[in-house]
């Protein structure tokens, strides 16, 4: 196994090497997932792809901004702490070459072969795949060293959404074409022709619903990650929140606090670590810590919390208890300066420039046996947004890229045009394959690494 040694310039060229990776990532997951925002418009004609990227971009930034980061450290915690911030100040070099590598890869292979497949699978697979790679390292039971709990829940999220997109748009499909007695917006559109006003407007306006939730959701993701990578470049300076409302003093009182809790209902194999770290947060001073181990205390007692939360046999009063100290200590560790916002509407947008013709294509003329409609585009994105928009704002990641295409899909069913079974048969296969191959490619490199 290699071991990254903090003060190594090995260690500071592959950290850097590692941002470097996931900005590529976030470029790459605009050839898919912000695509999705501005194919409709860009197939109707009703904006040039220039404008259209450009104003998807500020909208993802609007959203970005809005949307807060709950999102982004929902997927975070899919890791065990001591991967998510290692202990003694080691570089988190496998988690992120892991990460970023085995999403990547997928990403830009089903890219290449023009099948809209999700950004968030790929990095949910490969975060699930370094939980369960670091359960062999340590040789922990695997059913006690994975936050299933919290792997449930967002899988559920990923499950059921495209469900309720598919259903969604189908039946909003129906309702336009029983209201809207506009024939231009049943026809598939002309090569080099303009749709009339109101058309464009319609199809304008989706498109932005879509690129701001985009932004409220898939770009706080981007910023989880980014967020990673630099902390583990500069700990010291980005480790903690230098805007924390939490106060030392608050720290110590929210660990002791938690310290019976977590002895009680703790239920995994990290609870040692969790006790330890409650009772060294319980003594400490702040100014003398080293900002890295401090952060990894804090997320330590923050497993151990979710766990409390998530136990059966904790009272009512005991999981609100913990989630109330959660909820305190948190900002301590998950924030976002405004340049890592801005970075991640950047590289999604130039992404979205350089690669966005294969999923337009394959949106508008893949999906189903007949050109896409702006009606259908129009339901697909509608239907889109307001999921992704609602999923943005509970926690809950869920993959634009699904939702779109799974909303195309029922607009298609809907019209009575069929669905291309070839296309779909392709897009099934690789959204089975995603959590698994990623799952086990990262859990194979991390272990190699770690």
């Amino acid at each position: 196994m290699f071991h990254f040694d903090p003060s190594s310039a090995v260690s500071l060229v592959a950290l850097c090497l590692c941002f470097v990776l996931v900005c590529v990532f976030e470029f790459a997951n605009g050839f898919h997932d912000t695509a999705n925002a501005v194919a409709t418009v860009i197939y109707t004609n009703s904006l040039k792809p220039t404008v259209a990227v450009v104003w998807s971009g500020l909208m993802n930034l609007l959203g970005v901004i809005l949307g807060g980061i709950s999102v982004a450290y929902a997927l975070v915690e899919l890791l065990p702490p001591d991967v998510l911030s290692p202990p003694s100040g080691n570089p988190a070099v496998p988690m992120l070459v892991a990460l970023f590598g085995t999403a990547l890869a997928w990403n830009l292979m089903t890219w290449w072969f023009g099948i809209p497949n999700s950004s968030s699978h790929c990095v949910i697979g490969s975060l699930v795949g370094i939980a369960i790679g670091d359960s062999f390292v340590h040789a922990r039971e695997l059913g006690h060293s994975v936050d299933w709990s919290q792997i449930w829940k967002v899988l559920r999220a990923l499950a059921v959404s495209p469900l309720l997109g598919f259903v969604g748009a189908l039946l909003l499909y129906f309702l336009i074409r029983s209201l809207v007695k506009m024939p231009e917006m049943y026809k598939a559109p002309m090569p080099d022709q303009k749709p009339n006003p109101i058309v464009r407007g319609v199809l304008v306006l989706t498109c932005t619903l879509v690129s701001f939730s985009h932004g409220s959701n898939d770009g706080q993701k981007s910023i989880g990650l980014i967020m990673l990578t630099i902390i583990g470049i500069m700990p010291a300076t980005f480790a903690l929140n230098p805007a924390a409302p939490v106060s030392i003093q608050q720290i110590r009182q929210d660990a002791q606090q938690a310290l019976p809790l977590v002895t009680q209902y703790d239920r995994y194999s990290f609870k040692e670590d969790a006790i330890a770290s409650i009772n060294r947060l319980s003594q400490t001073d702040g100014p003398s810590e080293v900002p890295a181990e401090l952060r990894g205390d804090v997320y330590q007692v923050l497993s151990g919390l979710r766990s409390v939360a998530a136990n059966p046999a904790a009272s009512d009063a005991e999981k609100k208890q913990a989630s109330r100290l959660a909820s305190e200590l948190r900002p301590t560790v998950e924030y976002a300066p405004g340049w890592v916002r801005l970075l991640s509407a950047l590289c999604l947008g130039i992404g979205t420039m350089v690669g966005y013709k294969r999923i337009v294509r394959t949106l508008g003329e893949g999906i189903g046996t007949t050109h896409l409609t702006p009606a259908q585009g129009a339901a697909s994105e509608v239907v889109g947004a307001g999921l992704i928009m609602t999923a943005g704002y509970t926690g809950l990641p869920v993959s634009t890229t699904h939702i779109i295409t799974s909303g195309v899909a029922g607009t298609m069913v809907a019209a009575g045009s069929g669905i291309n079974k070839k296309m779909l048969s392709k897009i099934v296969m690789a959204w089975l394959l995603t959590l698994p191959v990623t799952v086990c490619v990262a859990a194979t490199v991390f272990y190699l690494l770690a």
